[in-house]
């Protein structure tokens, strides 16, 4: 169960380094003005949500269920847990609305200004904070 617990922390910190990240190139390419750093964000964003996000929430959250569900009997009287796995479920919402924004800049229909997403970028911080402090405080 350590392994499976070591690899879950692997795939929540790469997680967040992608959720902390494409926010952050959609306030630059939402300031881009020149087609060739237009056309290199769209790249990026694309790689990253493919290719490092979307494969860390996948193995994140089956490795969770994975523990969960082997320890099911423990946890399902820790209600720190089930605010924890609801705080998930939003982070995974966000995930899948970066991928809609994405999809946005794809098709150059953006409209938001660089100020909304430096602004969204600080959602999965709070998420964060949250989820580390129920896991390691277990407050009720």
């Amino acid at each position: 169960m350590l392994w499976i617990k070591a690899f879950h922390i692997i795939s929540v910190i790469t997680w967040f380094a992608a959720l902390f990240y494409l926010p952050r190139l959609f306030v630059y390419h939402a300031m881009s003005q020149d087609k060739i750093s237009i056309e290199r964000f769209k790249v990026m964003e694309r790689k990253l949500y493919r290719g490092i996000m979307t494969p860390s929430m996948i193995l994140t959250v089956v490795l969770g269920v994975w523990m969960a569900v082997n320890t099911w009997e423990f946890y399902q009287t820790q209600y720190w847990l089930h605010v924890k796995l609801a705080l998930v479920a939003l982070l995974i919402v966000y995930h899948f609305y970066c991928g809609r924004l994405l999809q946005t800049f794809k098709q150059d229909n953006n409209t938001r200004s660089d100020v909304f997403y430096r602004w969204f970028n600080e959602f999965p911080v709070l998420i964060l904070v949250a989820v580390v402090i129920l896991a390691i405080v277990r407050p009720f």
